[in-house]
């Protein structure tokens, strides 16, 4: 028991309440998306942000799907609530997926929501509701970190390429109507022909994941310093190329494995393979489009799900699961979870949103309404709407 005593004692110290921070009620409501299996904090964020002070209002149900159950949460000090009517109640409202027309409606004006946006898919309707009501909104996939980058974004493109190639292994094998290998290299039998498609941070950890199992890995993109990237860190005897059709088309005649995660410039995923690339590949290959979400890669493409997450075309396996993260809800709610806490934290010591918006330029890059003005150019220029300048609002109200 003293022992106990002692551990609990520096565990309160370490996440003791710092009196200086502003209070912030943060509500987590419960997913409705289809296939949305993740959320924004973990128990032990939960338990950081209650010990300083901060309250936390959360839907029955809301962690199930990453296997995290209520009475963690209640345990480490979040309201468990039983309508999503009192979780937007809260001043700040922390989800994953876009609000829908019923959660606008529950939001009351000033209320600080952080959420992804989905621009491609965002209801003109539903945008002008939230104008209406003055709320301020941030997309977590625009955020940038003080180096630039996109952390939401490189987190859960590292889960998908990794989780890509787990995928291709377990649809190789007989259990799934595979050609019954086994991804990888074994002594004495050649090695499965792997193909990625796209040298962003979802292809580098395709390509680590394969070459880690002993795989052979072909890399394509038409970025060259992509390219030089992913051969300086993995080695020169990885294969890199740029997008050549008959380049490719020779690599798919003896790949096992394709790996779809090239992004364009534009809202829509290039298409690289073609539907007679996919006629002359080895019968039972298998075909992952991760960025089947923007269109896809690969013109046999079409979208399935994860209860129905193959089909076969030209007796090639295609699987097109959009958001291949939530596959690995919990593993992906645990990154999600390291991103928002530190974020959130520093928004508290900063004394709430509107001073750390006015700090922290990365904040800026996500936000895309506050108090209610547009201040996202590509959703202005989409609707016709007015689009205000976000620096120059943040100085003049903050």
């Amino acid at each position: 028991m003293p022992e106990f005593a002692s551990q609990a004692e520096t565990l309160a110290q370490a996440i003791r309440m710092n009196p200086k921070n502003h209070s912030m009620v943060i509500g987590i409501p419960k997913e409705v998306t289809f296939q949305e299996n993740r959320v924004p904090l973990t128990p032990s964020a939960v338990q950081y942000f209650t010990a300083n002070g901060h309250q936390i209002k959360i839907e029955t149900g809301a962690g199930r799907n990453a296997n995290f159950a209520d009475n963690q949460y209640s345990e480490a000090g979040a309201e468990i609530v039983y309508t999503n009517k009192e979780v937007y109640e809260c001043n700040i409202i922390l989800k994953i997926d876009p609000p829908t027309r019923k959660e606008i409606e529950l939001m009351h004006p000033g209320q600080l929501l952080i959420s992804a946006l989905q621009i491609n898919q965002l209801d003109e309707v539903l945008l002008r509701m939230m104008m209406e009501k003055r709320i301020n909104a941030v997309a977590y996939e625009f955020m940038e970190d003080d180096s630039g980058a996109l952390p939401i974004i490189r987190a859960m493109s590292e889960i998908a390429g990794t989780a890509s190639i787990l995928i291709a292994a377990e649809y190789l094998n007989n259990t799934h109507i595979g050609k019954g290998e086994l991804l990888g290299g074994f002594a004495g039998v050649p090695p499965t022909q792997v193909v990625v498609i796209g040298a962003g941070a979802v292809g580098e950890f395709a390509t680590k994941a394969a070459l880690g199992l002993g795989a052979n890995v072909k890399v394509f993109d038409n970025n060259m310093y992509r390219l030089r990237r992913i051969q300086n860190n993995f080695g020169f005897h990885l294969y890199t190329s740029t997008i050549h059709p008959r380049v490719i088309k020779n690599a798919l005649e003896s790949a096992d494995v394709v790996i779809g995660a090239l992004s364009g410039k534009s809202a829509r995923s290039p298409v690289v393979v073609t539907e007679d690339m996919v006629m002359h590949m080895r019968p039972n290959s298998v075909m992952i489009d991760v960025a089947i979400d923007r269109g896809g890669n690969f013109e046999t493409s079409e979208v399935t799900t994860h209860e129905r997450p193959i089909f076969k075309k030209h007796e090639v396996i295609h699987y097109c699961v959009p958001n291949i993260a939530s596959r690995v809800s919990r593993t992906a709610s645990y990154a999600l979870s390291n991103v928002f806490t530190p974020m959130l934290d520093e928004m508290g010591n900063l004394g709430g949103f509107a001073d750390y918006l006015r700090l922290k330029p990365g904040i800026r890059k996500g936000t895309y309404l506050f108090k209610g003005s547009l201040t996202n150019r590509n959703l202005g220029d989409k609707f016709g709407i007015k689009c205000h300048d976000i620096d120059l609002m943040a100085g003049m109200f903050l």
